[in-house]
């Protein structure tokens, strides 16, 4: 039973009893494979949603994508991103779609307003409608787009989409992710992202493995090797890439300084690696995942749009704080995302607290 695989994870107290919790599970392993750590069920599956995109790019970029396109690392990093819309942000989406020489037309990722607010009221004043490379995926789908020109997959009217689970661009995804989590292919679970395009469903603790071998990538070939650290760096060069202003992965890859890279999804799911001597010198770098059961829903007197009161940064924060990676000066810069913070009613009166309530087990 689905519910027997999680146990709480994140409690919000009202006077002196807890009023609500949040379930979840959490795994964390090394990039040989073994469970290092774990809450509730570590083989929950559970679908990785945005926390796939590093492991989307990756074919493409073990291919060659970077060289033959002559794409810059902040390029790289926004083929990794749920980006916020912000005029760099696109800005540095239209230089790619130029080298590749697709436009934004061809994506197929749908449209929202900027998810950076200052952005949107911007287009709101101008009365600006948004487009297709103000989406948060939309670097993830001109990723998909360059790959399937660099297999020389053209676009035309009888031409399988390129979110076709049957193209050759999402087989080629399938089966690296398979590989670099230590799965056949046949037993990922497939559904369909919020952008149309393909997503995967997979325990805990290989999305746990994907990001520690991502992370320490020493074991893997070497053209898959390269491109795992060219991900890396990319990520933790231009962590304004992979989300935006008041975003989380952002905020917490700014702050940790080349030690974390992270990677959030929808619907409570969330993953981040830690890099090889993050913990103390010569650690090997670990990879995290977990998944919050009611898809980490906000509310409890949280005003709408802010990053405070998520359950998922607060628990990363947590899951941090309980390895060892961080220090005090470190939450300190991070404290608006928790791991603990009051909860006010609309007079600003401190009424409770949220906080996570779980202790990993280690090995």
């Amino acid at each position: 039973m689905l519910s027997s695989s999680f146990k709480p994870l994140f409690q919000l107290t009202r006077g002196d009893i807890v009023e609500s919790l949040h379930f979840g599970a959490v795994a964390v392993a090394d990039a040989n494979g073994n469970l290092v750590a774990w809450y509730a069920d570590p083989g929950l599956v559970a679908f990785t949603r945005s926390s796939a995109k590093p492991f989307q790019a990756l074919p493409f970029l073990e291919s060659g994508g970077k060289s033959i396109y002559g794409l810059t690392l902040q390029e790289v990093a926004l083929l990794c991103s749920s980006h916020s819309g912000t005029d760099e942000q696109v800005a540095v989406l239209q230089s790619i779609q130029g080298k590749v020489g697709v436009s934004e037309g061809d994506l197929l990722c749908g449209i929202h307003m900027p998810y950076d607010r200052q952005t949107a009221e911007v287009l709101r004043q101008r009365g600006e409608t948004p487009t297709p490379n103000r989406h948060n995926c939309s670097g993830n789908h001109t990723g998909m787009l360059a790959f399937s020109h660099l297999l020389g997959i053209q676009a035309s009217p009888e031409a399988m989409d390129y979110i076709d689970i049957n193209h050759p661009v999402q087989q080629r995804i399938l089966t690296t992710l398979a590989e670099i989590s230590d799965l056949d292919p046949d037993d990922i679970h497939i559904g369909i992202d919020g952008c149309s395009a393909p997503n995967f469903a997979l325990p805990l603790r290989n999305t746990a493995l994907a990001f520690a071998r991502l992370c320490q990538p020493d074991s893997l070939a070497k053209k898959r090797l390269d491109a795992c650290r060219l991900i890396t760096k990319a990520m933790l060069t231009y962590p304004e890439m992979i989300g935006g202003p008041d975003n989380f992965d952002t905020s917490l890859m700014q702050v940790a300084q080349g030690r974390v890279i992270c990677k959030g999804g929808a619907e409570g799911f969330q993953a981040f690696g830690i890099m090889p001597g993050a913990i103390r010198p010569g650690s090997a770098a670990l990879g995290v995942a977990f998944k919050v059961s009611d898809g980490d829903l906000k509310g409890h007197n949280f005003p709408d749009g802010d990053p405070r009161g998520h359950v998922r940064p607060a628990v990363t924060l947590e899951i941090l704080r309980q390895l060892g990676v961080f220090d005090a000066q470190d939450f300190e810069k991070l404290r608006d995302f928790g791991p603990k913070f009051p909860v006010k009613n609309r007079r600003e009166m401190k009424v409770g607290w949220a906080s996570p309530c779980f202790s990993l087990e280690k090995q």
